[in-house]
């Protein structure tokens, strides 16, 4: 089951909305849904959560990029709305690098099937992230390019100036929204739409 609020900050405090993503389908769209619920560009915190596997927090401060935390993304990539947080920047890969990687994988695959390739890399070629040596590099040992690291990602830091340390940040698990709310004050605007 999933749970998302807005929390946008207004001159008078914190106003609170529980919102649908069924219309969202990419962190853009994400974005623009907190745009739309911002008050002058002020800041606005996106939370999304799984119960029991995973949240996800999104600050949009007006026009700026948004600032993403996920309490843990291999949880999080096994979810339609988590896959929306885990960007290609924010996971460290070149963007569309799965497209790539997919056309590598069938030329690779190709050159395989035409011509019974051995499973070494020759010297220089990057295999599974790293460059093989003068000698080679077992490709059987690779590791996964597409691989999603368990636990958190992302700026931890992202509510530290309106009340959340990164480090309690870090150590929230479920119901980490009642939590985030209290620290922000919000906590009584968040009641009235939970």
């Amino acid at each position: 089951m999933y749970f998302a609020a807005l929390l946008a900050r207004t001159e008078d405090g914190w106003e609170a909305s529980d919102t649908e993503l069924d219309d969202v389908e990419t962190l853009p769209d994400l974005t623009d849904l907190a745009r739309e619920a911002s008050v002058d560009e002020d800041t606005v915190v996106v939370y999304i959560e799984q119960e029991d596997a995973w949240f996800g927090v999104v600050r949009v401060d007006g026009e700026e990029d948004p600032r993403i935390y996920v309490s843990d993304a291999a949880a999080a990539s096994r979810s339609s709305y988590g896959e929306i947080l885990l960007t290609d920047e924010l996971l460290g890969r070149e963007p569309g690098a799965e497209d790539v990687i997919a056309a590598l994988e069938e030329l690779v695959g190709l050159d395989e099937s035409e011509d019974d390739a051995d499973d070494e890399a020759p010297a220089g070629v990057v295999v599974g992230g790293r460059t093989a040596p003068d000698d080679t590099i077992d490709t059987d040992q690779d590791t996964d390019p597409d691989a999603v690291p368990a636990g958190p990602i992302g700026d931890a830091g992202l509510l530290a100036d309106l009340g959340l340390s990164s480090q309690a940040l870090l150590t929230l698990r479920t119901d980490a929204l009642a939590e985030i709310a209290e620290a922000l004050g919000a906590a009584e605007v968040l009641e009235s739409v939970r």
